[in-house]
């Protein structure tokens, strides 16, 4: 609620809108990238819905804050990831600022940085967290090649 004026009407219209289902969240998000055409998709909070919830895509989301120093060392890779797959359909690789931007779906819980999460087209509220391998091309690769659900390449040899 930001009302301009408050008074008990005011707070009255508010409840009967709420229990009405008829309010819409407030989501925190930087404005919408004008040119989101790089290899890796920039996701906002009022896009988590079209682009990592997209039900026609595999999508590969890594969540960062700008001052980490291990997202920073993890951008020039995750560049690399994203222009691997680029020619991929149905596979995105975003990533988001999760300290400028509200994550809409409890099910991509982000409590560190960087947060990697693989958001099969088929399973969106059961990401698989990426846990565990180094944050480097042949593991991450590894990690979308095991889960992707639909890849028009053949798998490469490891």
């Amino acid at each position: 609620m930001e009302p301009e004026e408050f008074d008990s009407d005011v707070l009255r219209q508010f409840v009967l809108a709420f229990k009405k289902g008829k309010l819409k969240p407030i989501v925190k998000s930087q404005p919408v990238p004008k040119n989101n055409k790089g290899p890796v998709k920039v996701v906002v909070g009022k896009t988590f819905d079209t682009i990592v919830m997209d039900p026609k895509n595999d999508v590969l989301i890594e969540f960062y804050a700008p001052w980490c120093g291990h997202c920073k060392k993890l951008e020039p890779v995750y560049t690399e990831l994203g222009k691997k797959y680029k020619n991929e359909k149905n596979l995105v690789i975003a990533k988001m600022d999760a300290t400028a931007n509200d994550v809409t779906n409890d099910h991509y819980k982000v409590e560190g940085f960087p947060t990697i999460y693989f958001a099969p087209r088929d399973k969106k509220n059961n990401p698989i967290k990426f846990e565990g391998g180094e944050r480097d091309l042949e593991h991450l690769s590894k990690f979308i090649e095991e889960h992707a659900t639909k890849l028009s390449r053949t798998k490469e040899e490891l």
